[in-house]
């Protein structure tokens, strides 16, 4: 039943596919590039919110080796649909599974350091920017093809290491009756997301049955996933607290106080606009979560800067801080704005749908942490640090601005403990 549900789904998306395999500039995103793998009728659909990705949008600087998002939908589509250019990998010893950008830079320490013992590692996502990414520190790189698909194109490895809650029951099941040791790592459950999963308590229990481990980021998050069915549950914490990333390279501003509104979903950058004005000594740098809307904040951001009479310029044109006001349209580049930031408007809370983004990044820099109110993704992250501030608004996050203050780290977890366990 499942997999015919599944090929079902694959038909009802081939018009769409094919149009993008014959070059027609259709302009469609699957919601979520249907990576959760739930059937609730909302991951089902196709976004229409999500769907139209000007073409203007899809430039990435080729200097940081990404992909463009522009390309980004029909790659990855074409991809996981299709098959296109997306052969199966290798058999190895340990084979990783993380959606996008951030997850595969967060496994990526673990993956070196399985290479240094000689381990051989493979890694599939489910998103070109999360591919690119992956290239840079693996050579064994694939799309997670659709579930239907699994079946044939898996090949067998040793241990494979899913990450957070990309929870695939083919990908579980394939891997586990090929003789795979299957761990779920950096596991997480919010109490707001836990109705919606219990809808389908058949499918996560059939699916937790082939789970050998859990890894779960806290007490909370464990009692959750074991009313899903989940077993043999371990809390180490989060992984993404275990290693923190370093500066790639040093950046500089003249500016005496420097605040950065981080990881910006639509609307929360013509939120917070609304509301600050900057002293002669303050910069504002903008950062968008996702790439396909750099250009629309590069034209929001133009002409907020010109009816304020401050000076404007995107990142890519220049590579520099000069201006007052910079919008950060390159990928790799926010631990960098970190490490120079003294205030960081941590966004992705401002609104219900997001649940908040990683606050240890810029807590690592000692920054002073601004967050809306709804975070309930990383509830587990912001209680292991210290000096965040809510701001019950868009208003009060822009007063919050310019102050200066800092946030620290007071939790960690242990790298070497996770990957022992990884190790088995």
């Amino acid at each position: 039943m499942y997999n015919a549900i599944c090929a079902f789904l694959l038909v009802l998306a081939s018009p769409f596919l094919l149009a993008l395999s014959f070059g027609r500039k259709y302009k469609v995103l699957l919601s979520d590039e249907l990576g959760n793998s739930r059937f609730s009728s909302k991951n089902s659909k196709i976004s229409s919110k999500n769907s139209k990705i000007s073409s203007e949008n899809s430039r990435i600087s080729s200097k940081n080796s990404r992909i463009s998002s522009k390309n980004q939908p029909k790659n990855s589509i074409l991809a996981r649909f299709f098959l296109l250019n997306n052969p199966a990998l290798k058999p190895c010893d340990f084979y990783f599974h993380a959606c996008s950008l951030g997850e595969v830079s967060t496994i990526e320490p673990f993956v070196k350091a399985l290479q240094k013992e000689a381990k051989s590692v493979r890694i599939t996502v489910c998103t070109a920017t999360g591919y690119a990414r992956a290239r840079e520190f693996c050579d064994e790189v694939a799309f997670l093809p659709f579930e239907c698909f699994l079946p044939f194109w898996l090949k067998e490895c040793k241990t494979l290491v899913v990450f957070e809650a990309e929870l695939w029951l083919n990908l579980f099941a394939c891997a586990k009756k090929q003789g795979a040791k299957v761990i779920l790592l950096n596991a997480r459950l919010s109490q707001s997301s836990l109705p919606k999963y219990r809808r389908f308590l058949r499918y996560y229990k059939t699916l937790f049955s082939y789970c050998d481990l859990v890894l779960a980021q806290s007490e909370s998050d464990a009692k959750r996933l074991e009313t899903l069915g989940a077993k043999n549950i371990k809390v180490l914490g989060n992984v993404k607290s275990a290693l923190l990333p370093s500066p790639s390279k040093k950046l500089s501003s003249n500016y005496e106080h420097i605040i950065v509104l981080a990881s910006s979903h639509e609307g929360e950058e013509k939120g917070i606009l609304e509301f600050l004005r900057l002293k002669k000594y303050e910069q504002l740098i903008i950062a968008p979560r996702h790439p396909q809307r750099f250009s629309a904040v590069c034209e929001l951001v133009r002409g907020w800067a010109e009816q304020n009479n401050y000076s404007s310029q995107c990142f890519s044109k220049n590579a520099d801080l000069k201006a007052q006001v910079v919008v950060m349209d390159s990928l790799g580049e926010l631990i960098n704005i970190y490490a120079i930031a003294d205030t960081v408007i941590l966004a992705g809370s401002f609104s219900t749908g997001i649940g908040g983004h990683n606050p240890f990044e810029p807590a690592s820099f000692n920054c002073g942490i601004i967050s809306g109110a709804f975070f309930h993704n990383q509830k587990v992250l912001y209680s292991a640090v210290k000096g965040i501030k809510i701001a019950s608004d868009f208003k009060t996050a822009a007063l919050l601005a310019h102050e200066k203050f800092s946030s620290q780290i007071t939790q960690s977890c242990d790298f070497n403990g996770i990957l022992e366990q990884i190790k088995g």
